[in-house]
């Protein structure tokens, strides 16, 4: 699995003195299941307040389907995607909710989530 965060392109946050809530909703991402190597789909759902940056769609979009063929759990690719767009947003909160279609009679629903420290270095 190459470094996919190098697909995700920011612009700059056109309201920085403001702090409001976006939602992004992708119905249609795959990956694929690292024991069975079956498909799993999934709408993954981000919502985050920006700082300096918002995430580009297309982009995020490029971004979801460079998973398509990856053998990841749900819990390590709900975390990675999380990861990725902190890295390069660096939004002040964010919250990834990856909702798994049905497998093996059970649902899964994974939360990653993120709050910037207010801390000073």
């Amino acid at each position: 699995m190459n470094d996919k965060k190098n697909i995700l392109e920011i612009f700059p946050n056109p309201k920085k003195g403001r702090d409001y809530l976006i939602t992004h909703i992708a119905p249609e991402f795959t990956s694929v299941c690292p024991k069975t190597g079956q498909p799993d789909f999934a709408t993954i759902s981000v919502e985050y307040i920006p700082d300096s940056f918002c995430v580009e769609l297309k982009s995020l979009k490029f971004y979801y389907n460079a998973y398509r063929n990856d053998g990841i759990y749900f819990e390590g690719v709900t975390n990675k995607i999380l990861d990725d767009l902190v890295a390069v947003c660096k939004p002040k909160y964010m919250r990834v909710t990856a909702d798994f279609n049905v497998r093996g009679g059970i649902t899964s629903v994974i939360e990653a989530e993120y709050k910037k420290s207010n801390k000073k270095k």
